[in-house]
């Protein structure tokens, strides 16, 4: 298995449960593919470098976990499917 970062932008205007249960939803992803969540850091809503669908400030979370490369493309096809992502990038995490 490898370790992976996501890094992603919710919409700022979501309640606190929804994105909780949005953040929820990829970590339940991970773990259906025999997958483990590290950790899921929430850095808050914060000011966008541009405008990303007519908005300028998301919701940062960066969630760490170590899966294979097929709940990798699952993770990347739902977050893209959700209309509470403004946007998500999934990094490798190489080994020291």
């Amino acid at each position: 298995m490898q370790k992976y970062e996501m890094l992603i932008l919710l919409k700022s205007d979501l309640e606190e449960e929804a994105r909780e249960a949005e953040l929820k939803k990829y970590a339940d992803i991970v773990a259906s593919f025999g997958g483990s969540v590290e950790s899921t850091d929430k850095w808050g809503v914060k000011k966008t470098a541009y405008q990303v669908g007519f908005k300028t400030d998301a919701f940062y979370a960066l969630m760490t976990f170590t899966a294979e490369p097929q709940a990798v493309a699952e993770l990347d096809r739902v977050a893209g499917l959700s209309d509470a992502v403004l946007r998500r990038m999934i990094t490798k995490v190489k080994e020291k």
